[in-house]
């Protein structure tokens, strides 16, 4: 993976969708670029269409509409170069061919550019998006796993690597039980490449929140979320929409849930070590009663209890000091160490771990 994929992977990572909210108002659009900026999202993504005649139908009942909301080329310079002035990361989902032969003749200084699901085994788009040098988003919502191979087999036999896939089914509003958030992690081993999540769902929904980020706290940190400055009011996508508070209140979530959810390093941390320390919290092995020096440690004059001193010896080891004698000494609640006992070495008869059988061979 290049530094830009791996940055992207270290630590939750949000992209404030505009898609077509804006309708064609460039400085909307403009206005949705200042408040991602503000609330301090990481990257903000653009839908590109420079020929809606390469993207749908002349008779589609959208198609008049579409055109009115594309800009020129010219147009997309000036706020991919204002978003790079704001520090936002340029995500460009590109609708038609010409949006990436435009992104890669002159653009190729934004992250990335992305595929949406309708166009996922586009032979065209597929073709122009493997020269992209960044990142190539998949969008893979609604798509069989077959149509998920082709597309990334395609990519990666014209040499791209740098893969990204982004799953979110695409229903406005998202009902719960088709979100399938576990689908994500079987996508991300059975393919071998990063995972993230696009959320849909609805803007007045009392757990967008919740739901947006549990893609974090199951180790998922690309969340994909639609913005708009105006939330509630009807403009396209405004559906699953939310406006700054809430973005603001999904971003302080996404940072926790990573924290919580942690790195997977099996090794105790420095707070789990002092937990584990024996005596003060985990019970350490002391004397039940008073033991005289010379007298035999056994179950019964021997126990675990937490202690104020703190003990070197693991509560495993109790069925080593069965057995052995006391050196001196030692009164009832006392902590056992192998200082206190005394370890007589004991032959082996070699008989006990050979077939021999003490019989000369």
């Amino acid at each position: 993976m290049t530094k830009e994929m791996n940055e992207i992977l270290a630590a939750p990572y949000i992209i404030g969708e505009t898609a077509y909210n804006h309708e064609g108002d460039i400085n909307y659009l403009y206005k949705m670029i200042d408040d991602i900026s503000e609330i301090k999202l990481n990257a903000v993504k653009f839908h590109l269409l420079l020929n809606p005649d390469s993207y749908m139908q002349k008779k589609h009942p959208l198609k008049d509409k579409i055109m009115g909301w594309t800009f020129t080329e010219e147009q997309w310079d000036a706020l991919f170069d204002y978003s790079k002035k704001k520090d936002l990361d340029i995500i460009a989902l590109c609708d038609d061919v010409e949006s990436l032969i435009y992104i890669n003749r002159t653009r190729k200084d934004i992250l990335a550019v992305e595929l949406h699901s309708t166009g996922l085994n586009d032979f065209f788009l597929l073709e122009e998006a493997s020269k992209f040098t960044g990142i190539v988003i998949l969008g893979v919502g609604g798509s069989t796993l077959d149509e998920m191979s082709y597309a990334i087999n395609f990519l990666k036999t014209a040499g791209k690597d740098d893969i990204l896939l982004m799953y979110g089914f695409q229903s406005y509003p998202t009902d719960y039980k088709w979100i399938n958030l576990s689908k994500m992690a079987k996508l991300r081993d059975i393919f071998e490449q990063p995972v993230g999540y696009a959320d849909h769902t609805a803007f007045d929904d009392p757990n967008n929140e919740f739901i947006s980020i549990m893609g974090a706290a199951s180790g998922i940190n690309i969340l994909e979320k639609h913005y708009t400055p105006e939330q509630g009011i009807e403009r396209v996508d405004y559906h699953t929409a939310v406006g700054k508070e809430r973005m603001q209140k999904i971003k302080e979530m996404m940072e926790l849930a990573h924290k919580v959810y942690g790195t997977g390093n099996l090794e105790l941390s420095p707070k789990e070590k002092e937990y584990g320390n024996l005596g003060p919290m985990k019970k350490a092995i002391v004397a039940k009663k008073s033991i005289r020096k010379g007298e035999e440690l056994t179950i019964n004059n021997l126990c675990f209890k937490r202690t104020v001193e703190q003990s070197y010896i693991p509560q495993m080891a109790f069925s080593q000091l069965l057995g052995l004698t006391a050196e001196r000494d030692i009164e009832e609640d006392e902590i056992i160490d192998f200082k206190k006992v005394k370890y007589e070495f004991k032959k082996i008869e070699l008989t006990s771990f050979t077939h021999t059988g003490g019989k000369k061979t």
